[in-house]
């Protein structure tokens, strides 16, 4: 009888939840079995992320995993957050028979606090498989493990508007000011990964339009196809 434990993966279309696949697939006692994101109804994009709903689709099928999706009202009350992943949850238990949620959080502690208070009386296990890693190497770690990623939100008050749309490499690491947490843990920026080990091929991407948004700056993304 396979023992493993089924886990869902939280997916934001960022680094850290798809290194954190990574990291699962390289556990012989997890699979993986789908992955779990959240969508601006109004506008069609990935929360937080701004990436357009058809780019994080295609993502899904780069890692062979189903996607499920939670569509949420805009704007989004934290009530109204909870009730919906609450309910995503349950349905997700009923579609994937899975025991455990997985999260791509790196070190901080309100978040980890408020996932595992959310998540308490639920019966599933949480996972955090890149828990206390330090973000420096995390960051190399990434970039010469073959992720490539994009920045797609930053916060210019921290992070120059200069490097909205641009690749997260080793020169961005560079030009990173010093007080920048290197994978933006504290909400600095933002990306999508477009390849990298855990797909099955590249999601190309071209650049779009660049717009300032609630005090954030946006880079747009538009698949290379045009589809």
């Amino acid at each position: 009888m396979d023992k493993r434990r089924r886990v869902l993966l939280s997916w934001s279309s960022g680094k850290d939840s798809a290194w954190t696949l990574h990291r699962l697939r390289q556990m012989p006692e997890v699979e993986v079995v789908g992955l779990l994101t959240t969508v601006n109804g109004h506008f069609g994009r990935s929360a937080i992320h701004g990436v357009r709903q058809k780019l994080v689709r295609r993502q899904a099928a780069a890692t062979g995993l189903v996607l499920f999706e939670v569509p949420l009202p805009w704007p989004c009350s934290n009530a109204d957050y909870e009730k919906l992943m609450g309910e995503a949850l349950e349905a997700c238990r009923a579609r994937f028979a899975m025991d455990t949620v997985a999260f791509g959080d790196l070190f901080l502690e309100d978040v980890r606090s408020y996932r595992e208070e959310r998540m308490a009386g639920t019966g599933l296990g949480l996972l955090f498989p890149l828990w206390g890693t330090p973000t420096a190497r995390l960051a190399r770690e990434m970039i010469d493990g073959g992720l490539r990623a994009r920045i797609t939100c930053l916060d210019p008050r921290r992070v120059p508007a200069s490097l909205a749309g641009g690749e997260f490499d080793a020169r961005l690491l560079e030009a990173l000011p010093r007080e920048v947490d290197p994978c933006g843990e504290n909400g600095e920026f933002h990306t999508f990964v477009w390849d990298g080990p855990m797909f099955r091929r590249p999601v190309t991407v071209a650049g779009g339009e660049v717009v300032n948004r609630d005090g954030f700056v946006y880079a747009d993304l538009i698949p290379e196809d045009g589809g």
